[in-house]
């Protein structure tokens, strides 16, 4: 379902799209190719993008910013053919392009991305702990009241009106998965849009109480909606993972992957949805965000 979202917070990055080369200088330059680092075409992904250069470049790496280029298919011929070299990619939606089937194990998930990719010179770094995948989101008040913490902890409740999309009730990962997996049961599903302003205006209206939006989704944070946890892993892996083309690995070594690898180790999807709102809800400057974040966790 996450492949249909609306990405209409993209027309952000688009100054960003334009390639910007920015090499390392001083004692701790880099002596080696130029990484190009693209993204796909929606803000988020052109968020972590920017993180991954600003941090490659603080290093002492040359640095080529290619972001905004398109959706799934275009960016990874660009990976496969060597136009872009490191990208943030979803390990679900990635598995899923290749022909894999992702499942809620995020290691898991990225390994047999990883075996996918090996063969087209392509390695899989660390997965960060945060996703942008379907999530089960309530307001703070509603969580108070009923003990809200998880997924399951719904299944006590059959007075609940649950809002989402239109194909939400024949999705697996939508209504059928919730009644199947979880065996919730409501007095009402409520058709609106995908994860958009129409779900967000009836969950904070109450006229539903239980609404799917997506995990990093700025107005999680900027309302204080409580996103519940997918304890019996319904919902696929979709962890932020770097993604690099071999070829960059061996020219420079450990190092490059470690540095990656320490950004994914601290992105969470709270950090993430945080970020999202200051760009898509309070305009804040994108590359601002993305060196604020910087500072604050590496």
């Amino acid at each position: 379902m996450r492949n249909n979202r609306n990405r209409v917070l993209g027309a952000i990055f688009i100054a960003l799209a334009l390639v910007a080369a920015a090499c390392g200088s001083g004692e701790d330059a880099k002596e080696g190719p130029t990484i190009t680092i693209g993204s796909a075409n929606f803000s988020e992904n052109a968020l972590v993008a920017e993180i991954y250069a600003q941090v490659l470049e603080d290093d002492g790496y040359p640095v080529e910013r290619n972001l905004n280029i398109g959706n799934r298919e275009v960016y990874t011929a660009a990976l496969e053919s060597g136009d872009l070299d490191l990208l943030p990619e979803y390990v679900g939606s990635a598995l899923s392009n290749q022909g894999g089937t992702p499942t809620a194990d995020s290691a898991a998930t990225a390994e047999d991305l990883r075996n996918a990719f090996a063969a087209k010179g392509i390695a899989v770094l660390d997965p960060a702990p945060a996703q942008d995948k379907n999530g089960i989101v309530v307001r703070q008040d509603t969580a108070d009241e009923l003990g809200l913490s998880k997924v399951s902890d719904l299944a006590a409740y059959t007075d609940l009106v649950f809002g989402g999309p239109p194909e939400c009730p024949e999705r697996p990962f939508c209504l059928i998965g919730l009644q199947d997996v979880y065996g919730l049961s409501f007095a009402e599903f409520k058709p609106l849009d995908v994860g958009g302003a129409l779900t967000v205006a009836a969950l904070e209206g109450d006229e539903i109480q239980v609404a799917l939006l997506f995990t990093s989704d700025g107005v999680i944070a900027a309302k204080g909606f409580v996103l519940l946890e997918d304890d019996q892993g319904l919902q696929p892996a979709e962890n932020l993972t770097p993604v690099i083309r071999q070829e960059m690995l061996d020219e420079y070594g450990d190092a490059l992957a470690d540095i990656l690898n320490e950004v994914s180790a601290e992105l969470t999807t709270e950090e993430l949805s945080e970020m999202n709102k200051l760009i898509g809800i309070d305009g804040e400057d994108p590359e601002q965000v993305a060196a604020d974040w910087i500072s604050d966790n590496l």
